[in-house]
């Protein structure tokens, strides 16, 4: 800090720390300390909150917004001590023409000379008239970045992230609002008496199939697409829809507990993809640069950035309401007639790649778009004005708000209701439908099995070694107690 020197261009002398009250000091930084302090024992209370009540998926939730607060503060601490350094980072001033937000004009330049000294007055105005911008302009050029864009870069980071924790987890206490009346499908098939009589119906009687199947044309086919992408706007999960996954569900992973509460399973694992779509990952980290490059004036690109996210939430939601309509289609084509209740068949092959897990993947990226785009309007609206070039055309701005604002309600009253259910339709279900406990046993185990059976592997390859019997008969000693549970153990591996 320069003690008390004067702005460049004859400017009211910056006052530093030096020349600054005491009791001004000590009351700025009170106010910043007992602020972050009850923040803090906030975050502490309500994560003891969530353990005594034993939801611990939301506990680890609440542990990956802490970390994401470490990493802000981070980046914060790298922004303010790398500061100086980048004031004497100097380049032309031809440079700052290229990849502009807003153009800067100076036609009215007669000189290149004249040129860099506007471009530098520019500068050193965004910079608060601070004496770091002089470096560069006694050499003829500019800073490669300002005081000013970097603290407006710094709050910028800090509001995207606040902003997409915050969506983020309104969209997940959304979703679970959307299935509160599916608990009570849930409780009539609990209290229904499944000991009657077994009758025998044609599979087209049955509503599920009347409401997913309609023949095996290929005209069908198409209008089952179309079906499919408009049911996610109403009713996107029938009771019927509810009723069939769930007995397929069971059927296939506890057959022999009929009585198994879905609803509650179906929760626990929602709650548990929350701590997923809670974090900011490296390549939503990669994404956010590639937006701010790509913000460039005349490109709209930023339209493009909205538009993008809300089709692919249309995609995941058809994709997965045309997922009920391929189980019900698998069971119209293979039986003519079902004794009891209609059950169909869960498989990895109904979804993209085989792989459920790459439609939780999705949704993270648009919930991280659409925070981005609601982020980036309301800090250039209160930093910038809403007429500032960098807002860019009014129709378009309100275009894109509108867009992220359906979008994230889309997600939260639809596609996230669905992910729910659906997701379960894969072949392998989630390490939370056990006991915290019997989960963890089960996850040692099968770490202690892996390793031995490395152990024995390696030892058997070591050539003409002979080979290690305790290792082996240890491997084949270290079973399960029951086939269940080895299956188990097997899917959560």
């Amino acid at each position: 800090m320069a003690g008390g020197g004067k702005a460049a261009g004859g400017d009211a002398p910056e006052i530093t720390l030096e020349h600054t009250p005491t009791w001004i000091v000590a009351a700025v930084c009170s106010v910043i300390v007992i602020i972050s302090l009850l923040f803090e024992r906030l975050l502490h209370r309500l994560g003891k909150r969530l353990k005594n009540s034993r939801k611990k998926p939301l506990y680890e939730g609440l542990l990956k917004v802490k970390e994401e607060l470490m990493l802000l503060g981070f980046i914060s601490l790298l922004l303010n001590v790398f500061q100086g350094a980048t004031q004497k980072i100097c380049v032309k001033a031809s440079v700052m023409d290229h990849l502009q937000p807003c153009k800067l004009d100076f036609s009215g330049a007669e000189t290149a000379k004249t040129t860099v000294h506007l471009a530098a007055g520019v500068r050193r105005l965004l910079a608060g008239g601070g004496a770091k911008s002089d470096y560069c302009e006694k050499k003829g050029l500019v800073p490669i970045l300002s005081v000013e864009a970097i603290h407006q870069l710094h709050i910028f980071i800090f509001v995207l992230a606040v902003t997409h924790v915050v969506l983020s987890a309104i969209t997940v206490l959304l979703g679970i609002a959307q299935t509160r009346n599916w608990q009570h499908w849930e409780n009539k098939v609990q209290a229904s008496d499944e000991n009657g009589p077994q009758m025998i119906k044609q599979v087209q009687e049955f509503q599920f199939i009347k409401d997913h199947f309609r023949g095996h044309e290929k005209r069908w086919k198409t209008f089952g697409w179309l079906r499919s992408f408009f049911k996610q706007f109403y009713g996107s999960v029938t009771e019927e829809d509810y009723i069939t996954m769930r007995l397929g569900f069971i059927m296939k992973h506890c057959r022999g507990n009929p009585k198994f509460n879905f609803y509650k399973y179906m929760i626990r694992a929602l709650e548990a993809d929350f701590k997923k779509v809670v974090g900011i990952s490296w390549y939503l980290w990669a994404m956010l640069i590639i937006f701010l490059l790509l913000n460039v004036q005349g490109w709209y690109v930023y339209i493009w950035i909205s538009a993008v996210p809300f089709i692919m939430l249309l995609v995941v939601g058809t994709k997965l309401e045309h997922i009920i309509t391929e189980l019900a289609h698998q069971v119209a084509e293979k039986h003519t007639a079902v004794e009891g209740e209609l059950v169909v068949s869960p498989s990895d092959e109904f979804f993209w790649f085989h792989r459920p897990k790459l439609v939780l993947l999705l949704i993270h990226i648009v919930l991280f778009q659409n925070a981005f785009e609601i982020a980036f309007f309301f800090w250039l609206l209160v930093t910038y004005g809403f007429k500032s070039c960098i807002m860019g055309n009014t129709g378009y701005v309100i275009a894109r708000l509108v867009i992220s604002v359906i979008s994230q309600l889309l997600c939260g009253y639809s596609t996230l209701p669905l992910y729910a259910i659906v997701s379960h339709m894969g072949t392998s279900f989630k390490k939370v439908i056990f006991d915290d406990n019997v989960a963890e046993g089960l996850a040692n185990w099968a770490q202690n099995a892996r390793k031995r059976n490395a152990r024995a592997a390696k030892t058997q390859n070591v050539g003409d070694s002979p080979v290690d019997e305790s290792n082996v008969g240890a491997v084949q000693m270290t079973s399960p107690p029951t086939k269940s549970v080895q299956q188990g153990t097997a899917r959560l591996i």
